[in-house]
């Protein structure tokens, strides 16, 4: 007896007591799984991902819509960034403060070209508070996956409360089966056994995250997430 045989035996065995009408999946399975931690409201949940993003020793910005120019224009100055990577679909006014050279993301790039690229601004598709991450979809203003592994130093925008949910459940929710994802913690870092950590081994050292809105209040007349704050410097 062939090892095939053998194993085929072995699932007629298991489905012996199968009815031969079954079909798969004819019923749905219950799933009540836990969707999120707790309430929050949405300032809560923005403050959740805000701690949890500098626990990953990623540096969090705050600011409104209409800050974001100077904002980004103030970073890639600070960073020393004469050029500034630009996936398609990103919002040409969010770098009309920047004097870096535009970059175009192409997808003839080879890795060696975009290594010698100094930043990389991007939107996001969500951010979860739970767990500190940032989805990347290759949305509009995303970009493919490698543009944001390469160059050193990533800005990602998120539109606060309206890209935030608590939980990846919930983060689910929002993205497509059919689309890739890159979920990001933290600027890239790992550790070998004597855990010394060593940063940038996978992605950019540095990952800067502008919560760029307004959270409306109890009272409707919303609190701006005010550009002087930054967490995790």
């Amino acid at each position: 007896m062939s090892s095939r045989d053998r194993v085929l035996g072995r699932v007629r065995r298991a489905l012996a007591d199968v009815p031969r009408d079954d079909t798969p999946y004819d019923r749905a399975i219950p799933r009540p799984y836990l969707r999120e931690h707790g309430e929050r409201t949405a300032e809560e949940t923005v403050e959740l991902l805000a701690e949890n993003l500098a626990d990953y020793r990623a540096v969090v910005h705050r600011c409104t819509e209409d800050e974001l120019p100077s904002l980004i224009g103030r970073l890639l100055t600070e960073r020393g960034s004469r050029s500034v990577l630009v996936p398609d679909g990103l919002p040409p006014e969010w770098l009309s403060a920047a004097d870096a050279t535009r970059v175009a993301d192409r997808a003839a790039s080879t890795p060696h070209e975009l290594d010698t690229v100094d930043s990389v601004v991007t939107g996001c598709a969500v951010a979860v508070a739970e767990t500190g991450t940032i989805v990347l979809d290759g949305g509009p203003g995303q970009g493919r996956r490698r543009i944001t592994l390469i160059p050193d130093h990533h800005i990602c925008v998120v539109r606060v409360p309206s890209q935030v949910v608590a939980s990846v459940p919930q983060a689910l929710e929002r993205l497509s089966p059919t689309r890739p994802s890159t979920w990001i913690s933290g600027p890239s870092a790992t550790s070998d056994i004597e855990l010394d950590r060593v940063e940038g081994v996978h992605g950019p050292r540095t990952l800067e995250v502008v919560l760029a809105g307004v959270i409306p209040s109890v009272g409707g007349a919303g609190r701006p997430e005010g550009s002087a704050a930054s967490v995790g410097e």
